[in-house]
C-alpha cells in the first residue's frame, strides 16, 4: 500500500503533463497570437515615383507604401521581391511570389492570365515631348515619321503597335531609359503613364526639358480600369484579403496620407 501511494503522485504528474501537452498541441493559437501568413510581393523597382531603389538600394515609392499598408491592415507578413518587368506575370504563375503590386494596369490581355483586386489607382496615358520641339501630335496619320519611345512589355507598347504603326518605334527596357532617350533626343516623343512620368517632369532637372503634349488617352481594352494587385486566379482567398485591406486603408485615411506624400491631387 505504501508503495502504491508513493508512486501515484509521480504517475499523476506524468499523465497531467502529457494531457497538457496534448491540449496545447491541439488547441489553435488565439487570433492575437496567430503567426501572420507569409507572402512574397513582386515589385519592379524601376518605376519612380511608384517603385524604385533609393541610394541605399532600398525599395521606395507609392506602390511600396501601399503594399506595406495593405500587409499591415491584413496582418500579413510580406516580403518584397524585385522582379524585372517583362517577367512579372510569368514569375507569378511560376509561384516565385504570390502577388504583384507594381503599377500593373488591368488590361483585358492581363485579365486572361491573372486575377486582379479592386483598382488602387488610375491614370491616363499621355504623350511627352521636349519643350523645344515643334512636334504637334497628330494620331490620324499613325505618327508617321515620328521616333516614338515606349517601355518594353507595357500597355503603352501594345497600344503603340496597334495604333501608331507608321511611327519609328523604339522600345526601351525600363522607364528611366525611356525618359533619358527623350531628354537626349534619341526619340522625338514618348508614350507613358501620366502619373508615372509626372515626378520626372516636375521634380527632376532632366525632366524640366519636357512637357505633356496632346490629349490624355484612356482605353480600357489596353490600359484597363486603372492599376490593380495581381494574384494567381486560384488564390481567391488572398485576393479577398487584399480587397478587404484596400477598403480599410481607403476608409481610415491611410490611403489619402500615402497619396498626399507623392501627388498634390487624388489618384484614386
Amino acid at each position: 500500500m505504501s508503495r502504491m501511494t508513493s508512486l501515484l503522485p509521480s504517475r499523476l504528474s506524468a499523465l497531467l503533463a502529457s494531457a497538457i501537452a496534448l491540449v496545447a498541441a491541439l488547441t489553435p493559437l488565439s487570433a492575437g497570437a496567430e503567426a501572420p501568413k507569409h507572402i512574397k510581393i513582386a515589385v519592379e523597382g524601376a518605376f519612380p515615383p511608384f517603385n524604385y531603389l533609393d541610394s541605399n538600394k532600398q525599395l521606395q515609392g507609392f506602390d511600396v507604401d501601399i503594399a506595406n499598408a495593405l500587409c499591415q491592415a491584413a496582418k500579413l507578413d510580406c516580403e518584397f521581391v524585385i522582379q524585372e518587368w517583362t517577367a512579372m506575370i510569368p514569375g507569378l504563375l511560376e509561384k516565385r511570389y504570390d502577388a504583384i503590386i507594381s503599377s500593373m494596369s488591368m488590361s483585358q490581355e492581363r485579365r486572361q492570365k491573372v486575377a486582379f483586386s479592386q483598382r488602387y489607382y488610375d491614370s491616363p496615358t499621355v504623350f511627352i515631348t521636349q519643350k523645344a520641339s515643334n512636334i504637334a501630335i497628330d494620331t490620324s496619320n499613325g505618327l508617321k515619321g515620328v521616333r516614338l519611345g515606349v517601355t518594353a512589355a507595357t500597355s503603352q507598347e501594345a497600344y503603340a503597335k496597334k495604333f501608331f504603326g507608321n511611327a519609328d518605334t523604339v522600345v526601351f527596357s525600363a522607364s528611366p531609359d525611356l525618359y533619358k532617350g527623350l531628354a537626349n533626343g534619341s526619340v522625338d516623343v514618348i508614350l507613358e503613364d501620366k502619373l508615372a512620368v509626372y515626378d520626372w517632369l516636375a521634380n527632376t532637372k532632366a525632366g524640366s526639358c519636357c512637357m505633356f503634349n496632346g490629349k490624355d488617352i484612356k482605353d480600357p481594352e489596353y490600359f484597363g480600369d486603372g492599376a490593380g494587385i495581381a494574384v494567381r486566379p486560384a488564390d481567391t482567398e488572398l485576393l479577398a484579403t487584399f480587397n478587404a485591406a484596400l477598403a480599410q486603408i481607403q476608409a481610415d485615411g491611410v490611403y489619402d496620407t500615402i497619396n498626399a506624400k507623392y501627388f498634390p491631387f487624388s489618384i484614386q
